[in-house]
């Protein structure tokens, strides 16, 4: 191959070239931009697998504040080019009332983990919105029913729409319901993403009406009080509970847990601050009732959805892993295509 035809190795950072050497900072515009939905679920989908065959590892820190508090999640991921991504997010409930702020606010920190070279900064509620949707796809992969055409999507917030857009990568769906304690909402994400996601979206009034019609129900809330009643799903439903990413956060009544096959993101971590946890204070599961690990199945040591008529349920509490391997697939898009600042030489 001649000189002029060589192909660079842009990962490996004594290779940049001049001009893009050092730290790249990504904005939410750029995530949001660079990171597609299939190449999120493939990242996060590797990540899974690579915690379950022992190639990745995550610690949290969580610390309160007077009004607010701070976690901070990492991970590391040693298949491939090995990374390590630190999470640091502010969660203070009370910012948009006092001074016109988002509620979480934070950044990723990624780093080459053969030398330790930062390798970029990267938004944090983007990176948090596309890698929690594509959890929930690949759950839905291996746990919904193939022949799926119904989702409703429980909260209209910022999550919603990265939910649906992911959804759609692995199922076959015909229409979107949506619902909102606030109705007005849905109806004005019905109007906004309608177009663009290329099927109908119809806001609906009655929850429990719109459970019973739907073959995947995700919730993505804030919600502290189950509303999710065991009598509301019909046999063969695929359930995604995300909004559950502390101890004082419920969305899913524990009798409905113990009716289905429940499969975790981590499950020490569903047992803390998940749903699970719910459902173990309340005596009804253990831990032993958990069917899997998401990671376990997709290598196959564990099984997905075996019957048409299975209730399944995952628990997505959100990892560090799904942070590394989004901001690690974020960072070589934006890399092959020069896009972000560089932040420091």
């Amino acid at each position: 191959m001649s000189h002029g035809t060589a192909r660079r190795d842009v990962d490996a950072p004594n290779e940049f070239p001049p001009e893009r050497r050092g730290t790249l900072l990504l904005s939410r515009a750029d995530v949001e931009r660079l990171l597609t939905p299939d190449a999120c679920i493939a990242a996060v989908e590797e990540a899974f697998r690579q915690h379950a065959l022992g190639r990745a590892s995550q610690a949290i820190l969580g610390l309160h504040a007077p009004e607010g508090s701070f976690h901070v999640k990492t991970a590391l991921l040693t298949q491939g080019r090995p990374c390590f991504a630190a999470k640091v997010n502010a969660n203070f409930p009370h910012n948009d009332a006092r001074f016109g702020l988002p509620t979480i606010q934070g950044i990723v920190v990624l780093h080459d983990a053969t030398n330790g070279y930062p390798l970029a900064i990267l938004d944090s509620a983007s990176i948090t919105a596309l890698r929690t949707a594509a959890a929930t796809a690949v759950a839905a992969k291996h746990l919904a029913r193939r022949n799926s055409d119904t989702a409703l999507i429980c909260g209209c917030g910022a999550q919603a729409h990265a939910q649906a857009r992911a959804l759609l990568r692995v199922l076959g769906l015909k229409r979107l319901l949506v619902f909102d304690r606030d109705l007005p909402r849905a109806e004005a994400f019905a109007v906004a993403r309608g177009a663009e996601l290329a099927l109908p979206v119809i806001p609906v009034p009655d929850l429990g009406k719109a459970v019973a019609q739907s073959d995947v129900v995700v919730t993505c809330t804030t919600a502290r009080n189950p509303f999710i009643t065991r009598e509301m799903v019909r046999a063969g439903t695929f359930v995604a509970a995300v909004g559950a990413d502390s101890e004082h956060k419920q969305e899913i009544d524990p009798r409905l847990l113990a009716a289905a096959t429940v499969v975790t993101d981590l499950t020490e971590q569903a047992c803390a601050i998940g749903d699970l946890h719910h459902a173990i204070r309340a005596g009804v599961m253990s831990r032993d009732d958990v069917h899997a690990e998401l990671g376990e199945i997709v290598i196959g040591r564990k099984t997905g959805r075996t019957r048409d008529d299975e209730i399944t349920v995952f628990d997505s509490t959100g990892t560090g892993l799904q942070d590394a391997a989004a901001a690690m697939a974020a960072y070589r898009l934006a890399r092959e295509s020069g896009a972000g600042a560089v932040f420091a030489g």
